[in-house]
């Protein structure tokens, strides 16, 4: 993509965005872009945003109403974690927005991929959750074990590739999106009752049982697995030593070469097929996946387990060649993302906004019931696309937003010997 238009000389943007507008005259209240302010807008519907990152949230919904909220096109590519890392530092000009999970930054930010994002051009700052900010909930929180998003949320200022301690001006991902995760299971087939991570090893669920092999975030399910059978006991899930690592794969390849694992799903779609079919009744799940399977008609469960949940986070970042018309469009669509509409499209999947506030907005007093604060639906609960996925007096799975996010034991992480951890992984699928 080239970028035709440049900034004259002793303008800034915001003098350049006024007279620039003036001179087209292009009247705000035109209905291309509501809401928002109208950039460089005898150009924009001109703009293509390339985005890529993983199926959770390359929606084409979300492309559709970015066409109709703002003008320009926005065009998305979903791959698998492994993926999406590999490109973000490798095809950096095949990209404007890398949609990614934060311990993803956490190995590509400091290749220079990705350029710092200004504080002040985010419109919604100032109602994003703290969890991405100051690392905690409620000023009383724990900081759960791994990559916890806040630390690597900030750099010291344009160009840098180190991570902050505290916040400063300057962001490498703008939140969107994150969520305590569990094991999913079919209650119509599991016979019993599921509290513990360490269930997925009970032998009455040999060959019906599944994990996640992207190996950041499955060796984090495995930890939790672990722990929870009183097998290992860890410093820091988040960053094992490799006697720690030896351990848990170990474990692993037992379970494996015992016929405990039916498969290793990769992808949204291998879950939700494994699920529905029967072939699996308790596994690694997200959240829109068990959305994916009621839709259907067939009994999930996101469970609720004692130890807590592993939960991760993303957000959307912004290549290090963008600028422009294009980096002004793509600050647009950061602002549009926060402003409420994807925020409770997110959260009708059983995802969370990081701008609760203005998502609130955007749904309604019995949607925001039952997926915010843990309330019986008080009305049939659908999916984004109006599929049925709960009766009225249905209470969703873990209760409300603080009970779930209050009850985080580890996030997604990438590990010191993050290289060691990966190799010993790879064993464990291979063995």
């Amino acid at each position: 993509m080239t970028d035709s238009t440049e900034t004259p000389r002793g303008l800034d943007r915001r003098s350049l965005l006024k007279t620039g507008a003036a001179a087209a005259g292009v009247a705000a209240g035109s209905g291309a872009i509501t809401g928002f302010p109208t950039i460089w807008a005898q150009n924009i519907k001109d703009v293509t945003l390339r985005q890529f990152g993983t199926g959770v949230s390359n929606l084409n919904a979300i492309a559709e109403k970015v066409k109709q909220d703002l003008g320009f096109t926005l065009q998305m590519t979903a791959l698998d974690s492994d993926s999406v890392t590999q490109r973000t530092v490798t095809q950096p000009n095949s990209y404007d927005i890398a949609d990614i999970e934060y311990w993803i930054c956490k190995k590509v930010f400091p290749t220079g991929a990705l350029q710092p994002m200004d504080v002040k051009k985010i419109k919604y700052y100032d109602k994003i959750t703290p969890i991405f900010t100051t690392g905690k909930l409620t000023p009383e929180s724990t900081i759960a074990q791994g990559t916890a998003p806040h630390t690597v949320t900030f750099v010291e200022a344009p160009g840098a590739k180190t991570f902050a301690k505290a916040p400063t001006e300057w962001m490498t991902l703008i939140p969107t999106i994150y969520n305590a995760d569990t094991l999913g299971i079919r209650p119509d087939l599991v016979g019993r009752p599921i509290a513990n991570w360490k269930d997925i090893l009970d032998p009455k669920f040999k060959g019906k049982a599944s994990i996640l092999n992207i190996p950041s975030i499955g060796i984090m399910d495995a930890a939790m697995i672990c722990e929870s059978a009183g097998l290992i006991k860890y410093g820091d899930k988040g960053n094992m030593t490799e006697e720690e690592i030896d351990k848990t794969i170990a474990v692993l390849i037992e379970a494996k070469k015992g016929g405990q694992f039916r498969a290793f799903w990769k992808t949204f779609d291998e879950s939700v097929n494994l699920m529905s079919s029967g072939e699996v009744i308790i596994q690694s799940m997200w959240s829109p996946a068990v959305t994916a399977v009621k839709s259907k008609g067939i009994p999930c469960v996101y469970q609720p387990l004692a130890e807590g949940y592993r939960a991760w986070g993303g957000g959307l970042g912004i290549g290090k060649n963008v600028k422009g018309i294009v980096l002004d469009a793509a600050y647009e669509y950061i602002n549009w993302y926060l402003s409420g509409w994807c925020g409770a499209y997110l959260n009708r999947q059983g995802y969370y906004s990081a701008c609760p506030s203005t998502a609130k907005e955007h749904m309604s007093a019995e949607e925001w019931g039952f997926w915010m604060e843990g309330k019986p639906a008080a009305a049939e609960i659908t999916s984004p696309d109006g599929k049925p996925i709960e009766k009225a007096g249905a209470v969703r799975d873990g209760g409300s937003f603080e009970n779930r996010m209050g009850k985080v034991a580890c996030w997604n992480a990438v590990m010191d010997k993050d290289r060691y951890m990966v190799r010993k992984w790879n064993e464990f699928i291979a063995a």
